[in-house]
């Protein structure tokens, strides 16, 4: 019988009280009241309630090792980057993968893949698939609900899959970004009970008003916790805290916990915040998470103060996979798996545009969202070839098809990114993966592409001198390197982009949802210029 003293944080009964908790095999067996005291506290651990783990670009070992430190006990993990590049084979790889872990990582299945059909992509799921997926044990409700435009319009194969996670009585998560009115109530009747898009707060309270869970995210790209945390207060039960995607270097410095932190800094109420953090997560997909109550499962943290969650300890199933400022998981070797047919070099003449009109539609995108807006911009031209125009910060970006041999680049301007030499690029271009590439000129642009194709995977950068690179030979996603190395390599290529002239805090993240077609306003895919609030591509040229 092992014990474990502390000032407790029941968030059941709402009360603190010096406890000593007897734990047996993994589980709580008693909790004894005590007069003696104690300096720190005992509270339940961490969800993170929606993450696509391949945005860290660390094997679920090394995510595992990176996340207990900041007390998190568990995550629902949507593993839709790998589904779109290896199918349902990756799904499997990282059911397998979980399996070597401690933490508690579940997962949903990927509901749109791929996101839309104006991509090019490695695999798509049918009701088929998500039928097999929702027998998992692992699976514990059906991914994002991108395909919104399907819902409304009463798509036949986006309600087979809903129908499959009514079927196995698993919950329908949400992807709605300004869907509100007629259209909002229409997609939640489907059966969908979540949403992790949310940019302004009318219209988070409208969707939890209609019976939505709303997701408060922050992570490397999107940052919405600002916005959004006066939801605590009104509306402690249906909010939960989520990163969605997480780079390395934000893994390194907190989780879930810098959340908690900046919430009861805020003044929030510490239970109200303590049930947006774990209770509720574990509520609505219904996981077997301890929340410190007898006969529960010893997941737990230790912290010195309830004004700071700075962790010292984190219990999962009674065993210490963190303390003393040790972490006891073992780093394990990851199975590369990959789908990259691209082996034929980019020249930069590829990558030029001639066009007979003056003014062209601009990508405008914006530090801190995956959103973006659309601008009409009158281009630098010479002989009929349409020119970046660096002094007003706008570049040329480049999405190219990963999965056939001689694709042919889709090519537009962007403005935000205000690279003034050479070029950055990418493998982890949502949602489908391709190579997706920004710069200053097509020569620069044509060496980070080609270094890519080379190393079949990962985010590069050149400075018109250098060249950069960070492999990521797991799906094109993900490296299987421990964090530190990751870490140290991500930074320097972060280091390298503001010498670009780059001012974006995370301007891979950033990069890599310019494909996304199923967030507003302008985007691209491999498949060209295309306008998300039409749903239909759209003409460079105005």
């Amino acid at each position: 019988m092992q014990t474990i003293k502390g000032k407790m944080v029941d968030i059941i009964q709402r009360d603190i009280y010096n406890a000593i908790l007897s734990i047996k095999d993994g589980k709580i067996k008693n909790i004894q009241k005590t007069e003696e005291e104690f300096d720190h506290y005992l509270l339940p651990g961490f969800i993170d309630s929606h993450v696509h783990i391949e945005s860290s670009m660390l094997k679920l070992s090394e995510f595992a090792r990176m996340a207990v430190k900041h007390g998190t006990v568990a995550v629902i993990s949507d593993p839709h980057e790998i589904a779109n590049v290896c199918g349902l084979e990756g799904i499997y790889y990282m059911i397998r993968e979980s399996d070597k872990v401690p933490l508690k990582i579940y997962f949903t299945a990927p509901s749109c893949v791929p996101a839309t059909e104006f991509e090019s992509t490695g695999h798509s799921l049918s009701s088929m698939e998500i039928k097999i997926l929702m027998k998992e044990q692992k699976i514990v409700a059906l991914g994002e609900m991108m395909n919104y435009p399907g819902v409304l319009n009463d798509d036949p194969a986006v309600y087979a899959k809903i129908k499959a996670a009514f079927d196995a009585g698993k919950p329908i998560d949400g992807h709605a970004p300004e869907l509100i009115g007629e259209d909002l109530q229409k997609y939640i009747r489907a059966g969908i009970s979540t949403d992790h898009e949310c940019t302004r707060i009318q219209e988070a309270v409208e969707k939890i008003e209609n019976g939505m869970h709303i997701l408060i995210r922050e992570g490397s790209a999107a940052k919405n916790f600002d916005t959004l945390h006066p939801l605590i207060a009104k509306y402690p039960e249906s909010c939960m805290f989520c990163t969605d995607d997480c780079h390395p270097d934000y893994l390194e410095k907190g989780h879930i916990n810098t959340l908690v932190s900046r919430a009861i800094a805020a003044g929030y109420d510490l239970f109200d915040v303590l049930r947006v953090s774990s209770y509720n997560a574990s509520e609505h997909y219904g996981i077997n998470i301890g929340m410190l109550q007898t006969g529960d499962p010893a997941d737990f943290i230790i912290v010195k103060s309830l004004n700071k969650m700075d962790v010292i300890a984190t219990y999962i199933d009674g065993f210490p996979v963190f303390e003393n400022d040790n972490v006891h998981i073992l780093s394990t070797a990851s199975q590369l798996i990959n789908n990259f047919r691209l082996n034929q070099k980019i020249k930069p003449e590829q990558l030029e545009i001639y066009s007979d009109s003056n003014i062209f539609k601009i990508i405008q995108a914006f530090d801190g969202s995956l959103l973006t807006d659309i601008l009409e911009y009158q281009l630098p031209k010479t002989e009929g070839r349409v020119l970046t125009d660096l002094p007003n910060g706008i570049n040329k970006i480049v999405v190219i098809n990963r999965y056939t041999e001689n694709p042919v680049p889709s090519i537009g301007f962007i403005k935000g990114f205000n690279i003034k030499i050479g070029a950055i690029a990418s493998t982890v271009a949502h949602d489908s993966h391709n190579i997706i590439a920004v710069g200053a000129d097509d020569i620069n642009l044509a060496e980070v592409i080609n270094k890519l194709i080379e190393s079949k995977g990962g985010l590069a950068l050149t400075d018109g001198v250098d060249t950069y690179h960070l492999s990521l030979p797991i799906a094109g996603l993900i490296s299987d390197d421990n964090a530190g190395n990751v870490i140290v390599a991500y930074r320097k290529l972060n280091e390298k982009i503001r010498q670009l002239g780059c001012s974006l805090n995370s301007a891979f993240m950033t990069l890599s949802f310019m494909a996304l077609l199923v967030i507003p306003k302008l985007k691209i895919s491999d498949k060209g210029l295309f306008d998300v609030s039409e749903f239909r591509f759209t003409i460079l040229e105005k």
